[in-house]
């Protein structure tokens, strides 16, 4: 799958420059995506160099809690749900408590802790893999998971509508928990549906309730807060919470009477070894989704589809927020610029505006965090994931649509 993809981006790209080369005058086309190629080989290993310092200090932090055996009391929270969706992974083992470490800091927007944990989770899961080269069932859910996670606190979108002059920075909060929502369930039910996960057990609805008050509850505080107080607030949530992560771990391994600085250092070597290990994973995904972007493919696209709605009469503004939906998989960073254009093009408050706010929250980078948790561990061939997680975010990108036009049209 990911072999056949990777071709197909470059063929579709350059079938992409030849037609703008000769229907739309853009010799430069050519010139243009080479430039690109090259910017995106340089910024992948840009990236994975930057990884090394938080790599090293989480997946040491992570070898103190695992030696301590903190791991193990902090997976129990989600042990009976992972159990049933993972069948495979035994009970307690360290994978479910990095699964769990990811995810909460998923929720809390942690993107620098989020990672690290994300990669020793998906090494985890490889010790379990009996074909190293070909992901697991496991790995599979646990990347879709990824690239659907509900985050509860997208602190930087509500940062970027303040700095572009909304009146109400944060009035996106609910409907873009409501997409993000449907991203998370439209993936897990396609990995269920492929894998044949039952997710009628007593324990996963029980599970999916306590979530649902959990997200209801959030949205009533949420709203009785100024901007300013849920900024702050949520400023103060998440570095409180990884500082109070940290020093427990750090308490707990010295009450043990653990070596802690020797543990340190040793998870610290392989934090530096995985982060230049997704070196040339990453390069090769970067600049195939460069060729993609600067072909104009994406724009083509585009134009295609408003010439078949605008005759039939249907609106048409979720057309001028696609392009921020679109890229989001595929570019993190292109994404948000594409969202910053529409700010000023359309008005950060119009409804073009707020959709694509949505959007940028409701889904993930499916191909960078494909990239980085199956190059770390050496994965070759994805099977489904690829396309679980591109239904995922289909799911946010038209529930983004959707929930836009409810709140804001």
């Amino acid at each position: 799958m990911l072999n056949r993809l990777w071709i197909g981006f470059f063929l579709a790209s350059f079938v992409a420059c030849i037609f703008q080369a000769l229907f739309f005058h853009q010799p430069d086309i050519f010139n243009s995506v080479i430039q690109a190629i090259f910017s995106a080989a340089k910024t992948a290993v840009d990236i994975s160099i930057g990884l090394i310092g938080i790599m090293c200090l989480w997946l040491g932090i992570f070898k103190i809690a695992e030696q301590s055996r903190l791991v193990d009391i902090l997976g129990k929270a989600l042990s009976p749900l992972l159990c049933r969706l993972m069948p495979e992974i035994p009970k307690d083992h360290p994978a479910i408590s990095a699964i769990t470490l990811n995810i909460a800091a998923n929720m809390l927007g942690l993107d620098n802790a989020a990672t690290p944990m994300g990669i020793k989770a998906m090494q985890s899961l490889q010790e379990l893999n009996p074909r190293p080269d070909t992901a697991s069932n496991a790995q599979i859910l646990f990347l879709v998971i990824n690239t659907s996670s509900v985050t509860l606190l997208p602190v930087t979108i509500f940062m970027y509508r303040a700095q572009a002059g909304s009146a109400y920075p944060t009035d996106i909060f609910l409907p873009l928990l409501l997409a993000t929502g449907c991203s998370t369930l439209v993936g897990l039910l396609a990995v269920s549906l492929v894998q044949r996960i039952n997710l009628l057990q007593p324990v996963l609805l029980a599970y999916a309730i306590g979530f649902s008050a959990l997200l209801g509850s959030l949205a009533i505080g949420v709203h009785s807060l100024s901007n300013m107080a849920l900024s702050e607030t949520s400023s103060l949530v998440a570095n409180a919470t990884l500082m109070t992560f940290i020093s427990s771990v750090i308490a707990y391994a010295a009450w043990k009477r653990l070596q802690v600085y020797e543990l340190f250092v040793e998870g610290a070597k392989e934090g530096f070894s995985t982060a230049i290990g997704i070196i040339p994973y990453l390069v090769a995904m970067l600049v195939a989704l460069a060729a993609l972007r600067a072909s104009g493919l994406f724009e083509l696209a585009i134009n295609s589809l408003a010439f078949i709605i605008k005759p039939l009469g249907l609106p048409t503004d979720f057309i001028a927020a696609l392009p921020t939906g679109l890229m989001k998989p595929f570019s993190g960073s292109g994404s948000r610029a594409m969202m910053l254009e529409s700010f000023n093009t359309y008005g950060v408050d119009s409804l073009v505006g707020h959709m694509t706010s949505v959007m940028q929250g409701s889904t993930e980078t499916t191909f960078y965090v494909l990239a980085v948790y199956f190059g770390s561990v050496g994965i070759r061939y994805g099977r489904h994931a690829i396309a679980c997680g591109l239904i995922a975010d289909a799911a946010g990108i038209t529930a983004s649509i959707i929930f836009s036009y409810l709140f804001f049209a």
